[in-house]
């Protein structure tokens, strides 16, 4: 499936723009109707996450020592019945120095109809299981390493979405996206107009009262060529960032399944979570052979054991071929990592988690790391994806 990706970026830029433009038109056949005379009022969130740590992990995102983590800033409202708008801003903490980013700043159709969605802006592409949701949601302090080596942690940038849902009884939506691909490659070869573009779809329903399921498959095709190991070192360091890939490709494949058991569908005092996802990368360069490719792989599962305690444990692959002129080097990284999380009530989380690396070939700098988490949310408060 992967060869072919290729054939798709220009259909897929045609609908997210013919989309765009249906816009306006929807709304001009609806002149008619009076406008709505009260929106919501504005909604305000914080989210403060802080951690120590004790080991700075291979490809990890938190640095060792006390430090700020994803601590963000959200404001959200219906503007009228036609929109809805988002702003979202992360303070963490990088290389001894505080950073501030705006990770989104959206806006989204409310009323388009044959369950349209429109979604323009900067926002989190929702290519992949986790990637949909802000990382102080996740139950670990770290992502996996899939997504640490792949999508820079999370990859958020500026584009346009269109979704569809189908009128199914399960759960059933196509999506595609257009972005500018500099937040997945910083410094770039060239500079396309449309940098990346990801197709997706999602499946889910339940099985019975106490279980339910999702499956999901994208393909994200990178149109961006990330520089090469001479101009990168005229550039500086082209992974010197927080987000970005860290290793790359031209396409991505990138699979998921989740499962969640509760008692009579009740998850306040028990439940099961078991999530998995795997990803592949392909031509690498103009030097790659079929066999040089990115691979990883994470599965993870989270057991609440009362109301307040839970606990997890997750087991990461990621195997990497690194661009040498002409020839690449193989690496190979294991990650197992398991936690133990207090929630004093949904608003807070204090977590215990340790991790072990194990380098099987070329990283050097694989480590064990323990670390003290804590996660408060005060104001508005989302729902949280499946």
């Amino acid at each position: 499936m992967i060869e072919h990706v290729c054939r798709w970026p220009r259909l897929a830029a045609c609908l997210v723009a013919g989309s765009v433009m249906l816009v306006p038109l929807h709304l001009a056949a609806q002149t008619t109707a009076a406008p709505a005379t009260t929106v919501s009022g504005l909604n305000l969130g914080l989210v403060l996450d802080g951690a120590y740590v004790s080991d700075e992990l291979a490809l990890g995102s938190r640095a060792k020592g006390l430090g700020l983590g994803h601590t963000e800033l959200t404001a959200n409202a219906d503007v009228d019945d036609w929109f809805r708008g988002q702003v979202a801003a992360a303070l963490h903490s990088h290389e001894g120095e505080l950073e501030l980013e705006l990770e989104e700043a959206y806006l989204e159709t409310l009323a388009l109809p044959a369950g349209l969605t429109v979604r323009g802006g900067r926002f989190l592409s929702q290519i992949g299981y986790l990637n949909g949701q802000h990382p102080h949601a996740d139950d670990f302090a770290e992502r996996p390493l899939l997504y640490r080596a792949f999508l820079g942690t999370h990859y958020f940038d500026d584009g346009v979405r269109l979704n569809y849902l189908l009128p199914t009884r399960l759960f059933w939506q196509f999506g595609v996206e257009a972005f500018s691909g500099r937040s997945l490659i910083a410094e770039s070869v060239n500079e396309p107009s449309i940098g990346a573009l990801t197709l997706s779809t999602r499946l889910g329903g339940d099985i019975g009262v106490s279980q339910s399921w999702q499956f999901g498959l994208g393909l994200l095709r990178n149109r961006r060529q990330a520089l090469g190991e001479s101009e990168a070192d005229d550039a500086g360091d082209e992974h010197d960032h927080d987000h970005g890939a860290g290793y790359s490709g031209e396409n991505m494949l990138l699979a998921d399944l989740a499962w969640k058991w509760a008692p009579d569908g009740n998850n306040r005092s028990r439940q099961l979570r078991v999530s998995a996802e795997y990803a592949r990368i392909t031509d690498l360069n103009e030097f790659a052979s079929d066999d040089d490719r990115h691979e990883a792989w994470y599965l993870s599962a989270v057991y609440r054991f009362s109301p307040q305690w839970e606990s997890g444990i997750r087991f990461g692959d990621l195997k990497v071929a690194t661009p040498h002129g002409d020839h690449f080097h193989d690496g190979h990284l294991q990650e197992t990592s398991v936690m133990v999380a207090y929630k004093r009530s949904e608003f807070s989380a204090f977590r215990l988690q340790y991790t072990s690396q194990n380098s099987k070939k070329d990283f050097a700098d694989a480590t064990d790391s323990l670390m003290l988490q804590y996660v408060v949310s005060m104001g508005a408060h989302g729902a949280h994806s499946f």
